[in-house]
């Protein structure tokens, strides 16, 4: 697999980065995107080879100009990896247009405008991409109202793209973590939503950001050559019991 090239967006850290490093392993030319320049410097420096471009993927001209450097560096595209996204948790009320739009344009517009940048040299010879939806896209809950209604759009996005990219040879599937421990969710999860959130979960523990990247490296990759269009919940089991209590599971 060493002439395949596989593009992650916000790879400078979490599932981003341990997608990335799972994909060299397996053999790929990883390009590295994010928006922190600094600290993708940093991550890409792990990974010797790894082209790393700051780009924020809400931005089409940066956009644009990341599929150009691909392009010319690279010579081909062969995974789209769309990560990126942003968590901002707050009511409906307290939820103004700005922060909104804030939420939309990377998690939704993101993917929308990396995807239509990278498709022609994924039609090229037939690719792979790997949409980073959530859990709180499949269920509603409190505090989400434009989080979760953004990836719940990526979701149907991604349907949208297999039912028209399929006849050009690409495939598009979509991940949906649950609560995973990055340095994000360990930041904002108290001690009481993290005990909850273990009663919750069938598995009764968080997953780690390595577990969230094997799914995603496999549905990238040749074993899943016949799925397509489909949304998987990596979450240990949350999406499984919808609102049922643990005790009466």
């Amino acid at each position: 697999m060493t002439d395949t090239v596989a593009l992650i967006t916000g790879a400078a850290r979490g599932i981003g980065l341990a997608t990335a490093t799972l994909m060299q392993a397996e053999g790929r030319r990883v390009v590295m995107l994010d928006r922190d320049a600094e600290e993708l410097e940093q991550a890409a420096a792990t990974l010797p080879g790894a082209l790393a471009i700051p780009c924020d993927v809400a931005v089409p001209q940066q956009v644009a100009q990341a599929a150009a450097e691909i392009e010319q560096t690279c010579g081909r595209l062969d995974i789209l990896v769309n990560n990126a996204g942003v968590a901002d948790f707050g009511p409906l009320a307290e939820t103004d247009f700005a922060r909104w739009r804030r939420v939309m344009e990377t998690n939704l517009d993101g993917v929308f405008l990396m995807s239509q940048a990278c498709l022609p040299l994924l039609s090229a010879q037939g690719g792979a991409i790997v949409n980073i939806a959530s859990i709180s896209g499949l269920r509603a809950s409190t505090l989400r109202i434009a989080y979760g209604t953004s990836k719940a759009a990526v979701i149907h996005l991604t349907k949208q793209q297999a039912a028209e990219l399929g006849e050009v040879g690409i495939r598009a599937n979509c991940v949906c973590p649950g609560p995973v421990n990055t340095k994000l969710a360990l930041a904002v999860h108290s001690p009481e939503i993290r005990a909850a959130y273990h009663d919750a979960i069938p598995l009764n523990r968080y997953g780690t950001e390595r577990e969230i990247a094997e799914v995603i490296c496999f549905l990238a990759g040749s074993r899943a050559s016949y799925v397509t269009g489909q949304v998987v919940a990596a979450d240990g089991g949350f999406e499984s019991t919808g609102v049922g209590l643990p005790a009466l599971r």
